[in-house]
């Protein structure tokens, strides 16, 4: 009986932890997007001002940089929160490998 109670608690510490990691998963995301619509508009609209065309403005390395290096940060805090399962779907690891091992198979029976 204790045993039960003590594997709930887990369960539900384990459940909590999980909860909390999203939720500064899903904060991270929201901060990301919001300054970076703030920066990227802050720097079109001073291009634009300083004499260039909307287009250059908005195609400028200078507007995607921080999106894109920033990104990666991202893309790393998605695979600690999501694992790799977010990505590339359950059981991926097993299939591929199952493929590998019918495609030494087949390799093998052809000698």
């Amino acid at each position: 009986m204790k045993t039960d109670n003590y594997t709930k608690e887990q369960k539900y510490f384990r459940a909590q932890k999980k909860v909390e990691e999203l939720k500064k998963y899903y904060i991270h995301l929201s901060v990301y997007i919001v300054v970076n619509i703030f920066i990227s508009v802050k720097k079109i609209v001073r291009n634009v001002g300083n004499g260039e065309t909307f287009q250059e403005a908005f195609f400028d390395f200078g507007t995607f940089a921080i999106w894109f290096f920033w990104g990666i940060g991202l893309v790393f805090h998605t695979f600690k929160v999501f694992g790799f399962d977010f990505f590339l779907g359950k059981n991926w690891e097993e299939r591929k490998i199952k493929e590998h091992m019918d495609n030494q198979t087949r390799y093998d029976g052809n000698r």
